[in-house]
């Protein structure tokens, strides 16, 4: 049998299981990809909050990847908690000679507030990572924290991405989830723009969203499909995730990852 594509999340454990490495393996399996990680750090987390993290030594980050990327192979790659400076350029690093497309999630808060990557960390992802990035996927919090703009209109995400895309991605999505109305994004690339909107579904259960999403555009790419049709797709995908979020916990519940599945089912 043919292996189906195989997508590499670089990125922190969810010990909840909504969010991190636990949403983006559960992503790759829904959209139909072999899911493979390189755990960056743990966390003790669950719907309330993040108790603790622990990021892994460099060495550890290495060896997985190498590990994964030597034998088996990637079509895709996407990066979400780095913690680090050192995570960071390392991450960097590896991924300098990556053929394969990559999707940066630039992770700096949790839906909880919880600070998941150290302020002085930002330069490297600004000068280190995001240069490799075939797409990153900043929310409204990460754009301000990136490039020092605060969005609080679609005028304003443009002069955002402009201001994203001179860090050197290839394309920039700018994630308007928190302004009020419609769920509005951007993608552009510096010369197309595509403006994707949803309805916004009135469901507090939430958690994992920005994972979910950049692992659905990395699933995208890995099966072939060009950034506009696989940020489409992606965002199909975690709106009705979104839209089928269950409460877990006394906090905040996760998206649905396996709404498809019940779909089928029903």
């Amino acid at each position: 049998m043919t292996a189906p594509p195989r997508v590499l999340t670089i990125a922190g454990s969810d010990s909840g299981g909504g969010a991190g490495i636990q949403a983006d393996l559960k992503t790759m399996l829904a959209l139909g990809a072999h899911g493979m990680s390189v755990v960056t750090a743990v966390t003790a987390q669950n719907s309330v909050g993040v108790q603790g993290a622990w990021e892994l030594p460099v060495e550890a980050v290495r060896a997985q990847y190498r590990s994964v990327v030597d034998d088996i192979g990637v079509q895709a790659v996407k990066t979400g908690m780095l913690a680090s400076p050192a995570l960071v350029t390392t991450v960097a690093e590896l991924l300098a000679d990556m053929a394969a497309p990559v999707v940066v999630d630039p992770v700096s808060v949790s839906k909880h507030g919880d600070r998941l990557l150290a302020d002085d960390a930002l330069d490297a992802v600004r000068t280190r990572l995001l240069p490799l990035a075939t797409v990153t996927t900043p929310n409204l919090d990460e754009v301000a924290e990136l490039t020092g703009l605060e969005v609080t209109d679609e005028p304003g995400m443009r002069r955002a991405a402009a201001r994203l895309l001179s860090y050197g991605p290839r394309w920039v999505l700018v994630k308007g989830g928190h302004l009020p109305g419609a769920a509005v994004d951007l993608l552009t690339d510096g010369r197309e723009e595509h403006w994707l909107r949803a309805e916004r579904h009135d469901n507090r259960h939430t958690h994992g969203t920005g994972c979910t999403l950049a692992s659905a555009v990395a699933v995208g790419l890995a099966q072939g499909l060009a950034v506009p049709e696989a940020v489409r797709r992606a965002k199909e995908y975690v709106t009705a995730a979104i839209a089928a979020g269950f409460a877990l916990g006394a906090g905040i519940g996760p998206v649905d990852h396996g709404w498809r599945l019940r779909e089928a089912g029903a």
